[in-house]
């Protein structure tokens, strides 16, 4: 019995690359995705730790330093905070 007989669909070579190139593009969209929030996992981890830091500094120069920072951080691409 040929393989090709038992009720399977057959596609062109056309059908197929439109499909591969179709499913490359959504793989490629994830991950750029998935990248995209985690960096803003990691600034906005990062900002925390910098306020950590500030409340462990005595009120002055480096304690604002330290606020500010986090702040310009975690709002340095504002959209993502949406």
């Amino acid at each position: 019995m040929n393989i090709f007989e038992q009720g399977k669909t057959l596609y062109t070579q056309n059908e197929f690359n439109q499909a591969l190139t179709e499913a490359k593009a959504e793989i490629i969209a994830v991950a750029i995705q998935t990248t995209r929030q985690a960096m803003f996992l990691e600034r906005r981890a990062c900002a925390q730790m910098l306020l950590d830091m500030a409340d462990e500094e005595d009120e002055g120069a480096v304690c604002t330093a330290l606020r500010n920072a986090a702040e310009y951080m975690a709002n340095r691409l504002p959209v993502q905070n949406q």
